[in-house]
């Protein structure tokens, strides 16, 4: 059985990435190739996590065991974890926290499941734009605040003219749907 998923970025509106991996694939691998569709180096403590529908974190898969202890919780590390024990429905979302001092991450939704086929190596389907920077230079960033001025006026905490109706719940949609369009 084969896994399409959809990866998707809040920062960058034209980035998207799919990614055919077979659903007997680790988890580790699945982080595997999404380093290598953005061109990122693998020397960050990585994490996925298994959402609701409204993208709650539910469950945590790790790079490395970081000896939680917590009794009551299940530890699911990359290398171990297989992507068909944890995901297994089309539309399945899952969160890629891929810089963790920051807590940046990649939205990825299961896309579509192919049947009675196998994938023997991961591979990039499609791929339109550039990723966003792997890290924030928190040096850069702080200069960039003490350079301007911070504006605290009525729309800082948000418009007073926003209106719900305008948000999409089912998640980041483009203009026609398809995040692979020009």
């Amino acid at each position: 059985m084969v896994y399409i998923f959809t990866v998707v970025s809040d920062e960058v509106d034209d980035f998207a990435r799919e990614i055919k991996i077979d659903a007997d694939a680790s988890f580790y691998d699945f982080h595997k190739i999404i380093l290598d569709s953005c061109n990122y180096t693998d020397d960050q403590m990585t994490s996925f996590f298994v959402c609701d529908d409204t993208w709650e974190k539910e469950t945590e898969i790790t790079l490395e065991d970081m000896g939680n202890t917590g009794a009551d919780e299940d530890i699911y590390i990359m290398k171990d974890t297989r992507l068909s024990e944890l995901v297994e429905d089309e539309g399945q979302r899952l969160l890629y926290v891929f810089d963790p001092m920051a807590d940046r991450v990649f939205f990825i939704e299961l896309s579509e499941i192919e049947y009675s086929k196998k994938q023997p190596k991961a591979e990039i389907s499609r791929k339109h734009g550039n990723a966003p920077q792997q890290l924030i230079d928190f040096d850069e960033l702080m200069k960039k605040q003490q350079n301007t001025a911070l504006d605290l006026d009525e729309d800082f905490y948000g418009s007073e003219d926003f209106d719900n109706e305008e948000f999409d719940p089912e998640g980041f949609q483009f203009s026609d749907g398809d995040p692979f369009a020009e």
